[in-house]
This record gives structure tokens, C-alpha cells and sequence, in this order.
């Protein structure tokens, strides 16, 4: 791995084995902190890729740091490894942008395989929890009215644009806003556009579900992308 990593937990004897393995796997740890307001700090000094960060943490616990580390740093990816498999923390943690919850009694080659997902841009769980993400996310569909069988709607995912498609799957492989500008002659900004009218058209909070959602009903599959040249037309709306 490339990547840079830093650990977050309260418990001493879990942050030193887990910064060891890691180092037995040739994979940097730029730094280590043991509270959430420890790990924004050094967060801003050390600019780790992935973050490994318990929820349960005293001072500020990881949903709090994890909020103010995405508003702050969203470049950042956040990687939750918790005892608590609460369906609460778990729906909070996709809503504030994790890019992956696992429970501590993952194995370590596991963890490693689960690190090298979070930096191929993939958003991996512990088994069970996907099944439990989707089951909420179909409840607030059926509160909201979109299956109902009085009425005759596009579903809502066909709205979205060959373009916005083609941009979410550029996206959901890993790459960062710019360089998917950059492969489809947008501006940045236009990426980030399309991606906030994706999360609007679906009715989800961020990035981290709507790819979870595109996967799971196969919205970005053989979608033939067409690269241009490295010149970014920087205004151009997609």
C-alpha cells in the first residue's frame, strides 16, 4: 500500500499491536491519537490518506471527529473499526461519509485486504452490515412513497443523466474529482455538480452511499466511458 495511515482508539495496548501489524505489512503510520479532538489535530499536521478510527472514545468520540474531519479534510478517507455494531452508529457513520465500518474482530489479513478496498476508492463492511444498510435505506423508500403500488414512477435512479452515470463511475473506481474532470474535459467544479444532483436525484445524504447504492443495483456496470484530451474545459456543464 501506498498510503499513509493514522490510528485513532482510546484502548493503548490495541493502538500499539494494530500500529505493528500494520508496520509488519509494510504499510506507513504517519501518526497515532487517542480521542477524537487528538485525531483532528494531528490530522491536520500529518494529512494521513486513511484514517483507522474507533467510535466509543472519550473526550470526543469518532462520529464526531469523523464529521468535522470530512467537513475539513474530505479528501481524507475514514475507515471506522469499532466493537459497536449499533444499526445507529453504523447508518451514522455511512451518513457522515465513512468509507467503510468494520467490527474489531476482523481478522488481520482481512483488515489489510479492507485497507487495500478503502484505497482503491471501495467502501468495505463487516459481513451482515450491507444487508443492514440497504434494509434502511429501502425502509425510508417505502415512508417516502416511492414503491407504492397506487402509482405508476419512474424509479428515481433513471433520471440520471449518461453523463452523471458516466462521471459516478470514474468516482466510484477511486479517482478524486479533479482527475475525473480531467478524463471527461469538466471542470472540477462541474464534477462536483453532477455528483451533488446524483445524491439529490436518489435521496441520499453523500458520496459514500450513492456508490453503495449504484453498486448494489448495478447503475454503473459497462458503462462506456469516453476519455478526452488532458485540457479541462473549465466551463462546460456535462
Amino acid at each position: 500500500m501506498k498510503s499513509k495511515l493514522m490510528i485513532v482508539d482510546d484502548h493503548q495496548l490495541f493502538l500499539e499491536g494494530l500500529g505493528y501489524l500494520l508496520e509488519t505489512y509494510k504499510i506507513e503510520v504517519v501518526g497515532k491519537a487517542k480521542n477524537g479532538s487528538e485525531a483532528i489535530t494531528k490530522a491536520r499536521i500529518l494529512k494521513p490518506d486513511i484514517i483507522l478510527m474507533d467510535i466509543i472514545m472519550p473526550e470526543m468520540n469518532g462520529l464526531d471527529a469523523l464529521k468535522l474531519i470530512k467537513s475539513e479534510m474530505p479528501d481524507i478517507k475514514i475507515l471506522m473499526l469499532t466493537t459497536s455494531d449499533d444499526d445507529d452508529d453504523l447508518f451514522e457513520a455511512i451518513k457522515l461519509g465513512a468509507s467503510g465500518y468494520l467490527i474489531k474482530n476482523t481478522d488481520g489479513k482481512d483488515l489489510i485486504s479492507k485497507l487495500q478496498q478503502v484505497e482503491n476508492g471501495e467502501i468495505p463492511l463487516s459481513p451482515g452490515l450491507a444487508s443492514r444498510i440497504l434494509l434502511e435505506l429501502n425502509k425510508k423508500y417505502d415512508n417516502r412513497g416511492r414503491n407504492s403500488r397506487n402509482k405508476e414512477k419512474t424509479c428515481d435512479h433513471e433520471k440520471i443523466t449518461n453523463r452523471q452515470l458516466e462521471i459516478l463511475e470514474i468516482v466510484a473506481s477511486g479517482k478524486t474529482y479533479k482527475k475525473t474532470g480531467e478524463l471527461l474535459g469538466l471542470s472540477e467544479r462541474t464534477v462536483k455538480y453532477h455528483m451533488g444532483r446524483i445524491v439529490e436525484i436518489l435521496h441520499l445524504e453523500n458520496k459514500t452511499q450513492v456508490i453503495a447504492y449504484a453498486k448494489e443495483h448495478s447503475l454503473i456496470e459497462n458503462i462506456k466511458i469516453k476519455p478526452v484530451s488532458n485540457k479541462v474545459i473549465s466551463d462546460r456543464k456535462g
